[in-house]
């Protein structure tokens, strides 16, 4: 089978070009703008792998004829940062709805399957939250055909990349009613591993959660808790997510046509205040050498540390089971182990960068 993978420099990507060049049976073409964690892994020494450097925004007549040339296209490409999401939301907006629009119409036209990426933040906030309770004294488990979707308030601008994920989806699932289309849906909750998202002192902006608490614990900054870090999450170990997705690429006996499919586990949840005291442990326990800083646990608000018009989902928790009734799938790596793994990688690249040796760490 031949694949083009569009996003395929991302942590996602990344991580899905490996296993399915150690799979043996695709050829991949993989995309993106920026391959610096594709040459990290050395795919490049695999004959089945084709890199191309191509920005969707700009190049329509070669992003067709990949699609045309290739048996699957799977679509990665997504301005994925919260902080964007207040500081530039017509950006935000148009490359995750209109430039991605385009791969589905090419799709259509060429008859291509797709597996499009969507976000477990379609789901919004909970209902608790809309009418007033406190999200943890209600289960909320989200269905992937049934549970509604709930954006907040205009003003608050940060719902716009969720919102475009949704239209996205929305036009898939119109798409394969009127047009037969034959697309999958994927919605992560959460994935953290090796290769995730870049650290603060590396480079400029507000990443995700944990490369930030893991910035703070070997850079010594602030761990800073917005609006208190009430807000739950259940976090997925890459591994486990990319063994879904190649259930789903394999597709058998066509189970996933026109199916959205959430990917997380559910039992790994925990707040974020939580995460950071977790984190703070896992480093004391495993990784702390002399000299690494302590960093301060801090409360800021969600203005101060993303800007105005951000408002957090208060909870995720993934509903799994289509996953596993369809394609047998389960995550097998509970929280600690989740956080230990994805600790273990940074800590090595920094020390490596530092030259420092690796600290003793017992298995987790």
């Amino acid at each position: 089978m031949k694949i083009l993978v569009l996003g395929a420099g991302g942590f996602i990507g990344v991580n899905l070009t490996e296993r399915l060049l150690k799979e043996g049976n695709y050829e991949v073409t993989a995309v993106d703008i920026e391959k610096d964690k594709l040459k990290d892994i050395g795919v490049f020494d695999d004959p089945r792998l084709r890199y191309l450097h191509l920005d969707i925004r700009t190049d329509n007549d070669t992003l067709e004829r990949e699609t045309k040339d290739h048996d699957l296209v799977i679509d990665l490409v997504a301005m994925a940062n919260p902080a964007l999401y207040v500081e530039d939301p017509l950006g935000v907006f148009t490359l995750n709805f209109t430039e991605n629009l385009k791969i589905v119409d090419y799709c259509h036209k060429h008859k291509k399957r797709i597996i499009q990426f969507s976000t477990c933040e379609v789901y919004g906030m909970t209902a608790a939250s809309v009418i007033g309770k406190d999200p943890k004294d209600m289960p909320c488990p989200f269905s992937e055909d049934d549970t509604p979707l709930i954006m907040g308030p205009i003003k608050n601008h940060r719902w716009i990349y969720a919102s475009a994920k949704q239209l996205l989806e929305r036009v898939l699932h119109a798409y394969g009613l009127q047009h037969d289309l034959n697309y999958s849906i994927i919605r992560p909750f959460n994935f953290i591993g090796p290769r995730i998202d870049y650290l603060p002192s590396e480079k400029a902006g507000n990443p995700r959660v944990f490369s930030h608490f893991m910035n703070a614990l070997l850079y010594g900054t602030p761990m800073k808790l917005v609006d208190g870090g009430k807000a739950f999450r259940a976090y997925t170990l890459i591994d486990d997510a990319v063994d879904c997705m190649v259930r789903i690429i394999e597709n058998p006996n066509g189970a996933c046509d026109k199916q959205i499919f959430n990917i997380g586990t559910p039992e790994n949840e925990i707040t974020i205040e939580g995460l950071a005291h977790l984190m703070k442990e896992i480093f004391n326990e495993h990784f702390r050498q002399e000299g690494d800083p302590d960093p301060e646990i801090v409360t800021v608000s969600s203005e101060e540390f993303y800007g105005k018009g951000y408002e957090d989902c208060d909870r995720r928790i993934a509903d799994i089971s289509k996953a596993t009734e369809l394609l047998g799938w389960k995550p097998t790596h509970d929280l600690r182990s989740v956080i230990y793994k994805t600790m273990e990688y940074f800590v090595q690249q920094h020390r490596a960068r530092q030259g420092q040796p690796e600290p003793a760490t017992a298995s987790n």
